[in-house]
């Protein structure tokens, strides 16, 4: 009887294990709270309500309740939230000071 062996080892966050920068996670897990927040808010409302609030015609109403939000800019998705009424607030903790240090001993060299 074989053992259910993983076939891949984790790093414990899935932006990691799917090769994205420390950069690009950034940007991307911004992206997805702010997406998560702005669809709290939206899921209270019709799609027709949503197209009056959010200025938008249907599809891209539609497009934003089924999560298609990869053509999306943080721009538009703050221009979301301000019309949901949503203040958007973000925190700059520094939790990865590796990166730092890779860039300056990168530099060094």
């Amino acid at each position: 009887m074989a053992q259910n062996r993983p076939t891949h080892v984790t790093r414990g966050n899935v932006l990691d294990d799917l090769g994205f920068t420390p950069e690009q996670a950034a940007v991307l897990k911004f992206k997805a709270d702010l997406y998560q927040a702005i669809l709290k808010h939206a899921r209270k409302y019709s799609p027709k309500q949503l197209q009056a609030i959010l200025a938008e015609p249907q599809p891209r109403v539609s497009e934003l309740l089924n999560g298609k939000i990869a053509n999306k800019s943080v721009d538009k998705l703050l221009y979301y939230a301000g019309r949901l009424g949503i203040e958007a607030k973000a925190r700059f903790p520094q939790t990865n000071k590796q990166v730092v240090q890779r860039e300056l001993a990168a530099a060094a060299r």
